[in-house]
């Protein structure tokens, strides 16, 4: 009985002395002009502890005693830090009051010098989405977030960034778009697998504007698209939505084939959370698409996993593997039946159903100290299967294991390096193109220079060499450099030049089949396209009172050379010789496009309502050139548009949100002969001819959105896309969708 009060005794004395090493720390957090408690504010305390304020912006969170650094961030606020000293026993009240920052200007990017720095440090064009847009916008899909970006166009999977691009009918693409900075490409096609991007876990998209192939290699002619997914935070995130929606019925009412409403529904989820030391994230998207046009409906399904783990031994590494998958199946919409009554019925004879499979697995492992040095190893294991069930001769199953080394050293207050190597091994097995092996080896090298606190100096080189079937190319250098200076606080001015470089993708060598009227040769010859492009611009911070944001305009000059377009000819058939009329990939322009671009965003508080404006405009000339004599021929390039803009509006008042879209393009300004020739045009495109003589025009479009918060975890939205219900096409016979509703209810727990 003794010894049992003894072994009590004990356990009240040890539970006091716990109870006396431990204190408390508490407080608010709160706007520093207004006031105003700050909501799921991050209150760190070291890499696994931490807490987020509530409701009233206030937080509670028991440490042990001693010496604590206490670091609180916002999005759209500066960082504080506060250091204390924690009594046992005690209860410490730190409040802090954060002090807005200038909207965007301060953000970190990664994709333009491939390591951390802030947006306004850039020496080149660079865009960011946030993941806001896509749930405000009730955006599905990567290509129709990415087309209402300004300065982009996509023309049916073909992007195109200030003119850059045309429409190469899915064969090759000169934008390069990466997950979390791996390349992911499809080896066969060379085109962008919009479809199986995950949108459902997007920290935030960064566009570079401009050559990019010294930073990420081949296919970066024209910029780069790079899709950041979000790494977990100190508390569990789970976000879900549900949509269904329909089309209304087009303006043409000639066009009804439907005899009921065509519905779309989609579903997402994502969850993030800490076990330990090791981030994991899971997310899954489903698409159900009835299509407003006949055969092009779509389904979809999308799954992706991440690991990461932090080590305790060695602060710094980090390791995991990311894994991105999914399958499709679908009718790709190619050529109407006619524009009469048949615009939005597919031709039957090109009509096929075609099944998708997509899978990467990216291992990784990286050692990093801040603002001294950064290793990164990674590796892409990626599959791409295309399946026509009716046409098994159109098949094809592509495989590439791509792998890099990525390094950055500050060697001083002046000096940074950046460093690296990569390899991409591919294997096409397919009838429709041919059994194919290819590599592609690279090597990189940057200096950045700060000769001053206000200036940053880039200059850097590449080397690329591709072999094609055991055919080796010659070895490619591309070169870059840019500067940037901070004139004033929040005055940035950046100029740059680079090249750029795109290897042929193995469509546009190999190519070859029929669909219906429509015949596509190979052109084993083909060149690669090479070009450089340049631009000066100053990017402004503004902070007027309660408004604050930013502004940047640019100037661009962009030269290439044996650009790869699909022309309509009289071409030998690869295996019996005869020749005939149809389509061929083949290097025929050289061209030049210059122009200028702005962009902006504000933000204002009054009171419970907070409103942004943002928008942007783009103007372009693009022409070909002489080779010989470098002047323009007058000739435009095929599926440019000199003019377009955007305009967006959004606010929240209490539970409410709303906001509006508007969108400018101008006319296209040339296309391809075959579809206006009085010898071709009817045979490909019934009726073409003559709405585009009547329909080719510039157009104005706007959507809505508006949304209201049922608590603090659950959101109900309705969306109306295409307001006006504008009648509007893309590339020829592809009519864009008319009004749309779509209704939403989101979660984030």
């Amino acid at each position: 009985m003794r010894s049992a009060w003894i072994c009590f005794l004990l356990f009240l004395s040890s539970a006091a002395y716990a109870a006396d090493t431990t204190g408390i720390v508490r407080g608010a957090v709160t706007d520093l002009n207004t006031g105003q408690p700050l909501v799921g504010a991050n209150v760190i305390f070291s890499r696994t502890q931490g807490t987020i304020s509530n409701a009233k912006g206030e937080y509670l969170y028991r440490l042990p005693a001693g010496n604590i650094n206490i670091s609180f961030t916002y999005i759209g606020y500066k960082s504080e830090s506060r250091s204390v000293f924690l009594n046992p026993s005690d209860t410490l009240v730190v409040d802090v009051g954060l002090m807005p920052e200038i909207n965007e200007i301060d953000q970190i990017v990664v994709s333009a010098n491939r390591s951390e720095q802030k947006l306004s440090e850039s020496t080149v064009s660079l865009s960011v989405i946030r993941p806001d847009i896509l749930s405000r916008g009730q955006i599905t899909d990567a290509e129709d977030l990415i087309n209402k970006t300004s300065g982009i166009e996509v023309l049916d999977g073909q992007a195109s960034i200030r003119g850059g691009s045309g429409f190469s009918y899915g064969a090759g693409s000169r934008v390069l778009t990466l997950i979390n900075g791996l390349p992911v490409i499809a080896a066969d096609a060379g085109n962008i697998k919009w479809q199986f991007l995950p949108l459902e876990n997007i920290s935030q998209v960064e566009i570079i504007k401009g050559a990019a192939s010294v930073m990420y290699g081949s296919s970066a002619l024209n910029g780069i698209i790079n899709f950041r997914t979000a790494d977990a935070g100190l508390n569990p995130s789970t976000k879900f939505y549900l949509e269904t929606g329909f089309f209304d019925n087009p303006r043409e009412k000639r066009w009804i084939w439907w005899s009921s409403p065509r519905i779309f529904s989609s579903a997402s989820f994502s969850h993030l959370q800490k076990v330990g030391n090791t981030d994991v994230g899971i997310s899954a998207g489903l698409l159900y698409d009835n299509g407003y046009r006949k055969l092009n409906d779509e389904k979809l399904g999308r799954l992706s996993l991440s690991l990461k783990k932090h080590s305790v031994k060695y602060e710094g590494l980090a390791y995991g593997v990311n894994l991105a998958s999914g399958l499709t199946a679908k009718n790709d919409f190619l050529l109407w039946e006619d524009a009469n009554y048949g615009a939005l019925k597919q031709d039957v004879s090109t009509a096929q159903d075609f099944k998708g499979s997509f899978l990467a697995i990216d291992p990784f492992i990286s050692l990093s100290k801040t603002d001294r040095f950064s290793h990164d190893l990674r590796m892409r294991l990626q599959s791409t299967g295309n399946k026509i069930p009716s046409n098994p001769s159109n098949n094809s199953n592509a495989l590439n294991l791509y792998s890099e080394y990525q390094g950055w050293y500050k060697l001083s207050e002046i000096f940074k390096i950046n460093f690296g190597v990569s390899e991409n091994v591919s294997r096409i097995i397919s009838e429709f193109y041919g059994n194919h092996n290819g590599l592609n080896l690279s090597g990189l090298l940057q200096l950045d220079v700060f000769p001053f606190p206000r200036l940053k100096f880039i200059s850097g080189v590449r080397f690329e060499y591709n072999s094609l079937d055991e055919i080796n190319d010659k070895i490619v250098p591309v070169f870059r450099s840019g500067l940037n200076y901070r004139i004033a606080s929040y005055t940035f001015l950046r100029a740059s030049f680079g090249q750029g470089y795109r290897y042929p993708s193995i469509a546009e060598k190999y190519a070859s089949t029929s669909l219906g009227s429509v015949t596509i040769f190979p052109n084993p010859s083909i060149l690669a396209e090479s070009g450089w492009s340049s631009e000066i611009g100053v990017k402004q911070g503004i902070k007027m009172g309660k408004i604050n944001g930013q502004a940047d305009v640019a100037l661009f000059y962009s030269r290439n050379s044996d650009l790869i377009e699909y022309l309509f000819g009289f071409y030998p058939d690869p295996i019996t010789g005869i020749y005939n009329y149809g389509f061929r990939a083949g290097n025929v322009e050289d061209s030049r496009v210059y122009g200028s671009e702005l962009e902006f965003l504000l933000n204002r508080n009054f009171g419970n309502l907070n409103a942004n404006l943002s928008g942007g405009y783009v103007f372009i000339n693009p022409t070909e050139v002489n080779p010989y004599t470098s002047q323009s021929t007058g000739i435009y390039l095929k599926y440019r548009r000199k003019h377009s803009g955007k305009l967006s509006l959004s606010a929240d008042y209490r539970k409410f949100q709303a906001g509006i879209d508007m969108f400018f393009k101008s006319k296209l300004l040339n296309i391809d002969d075959v579809f206006l020739s009085p010898t071709t045009r009817e045979t490909i495109l019934p009726g073409f001819f003559d709405y585009w003589n009547n329909h080719n025009k510039a157009y104005f479009l706007a959507d809505m959105n508006l949304g209201y918060k049922i608590n603090t975890k659950f959101t109900v939205s309705l969306s109306v896309k295409n307001i006006g219900n504008v009648e509007y096409m893309g590339r020829p016979g592809d009519i864009r969708p008319q009004r749309s509703f779509g209704f939403r209810i989101s979660g984030q727990l």
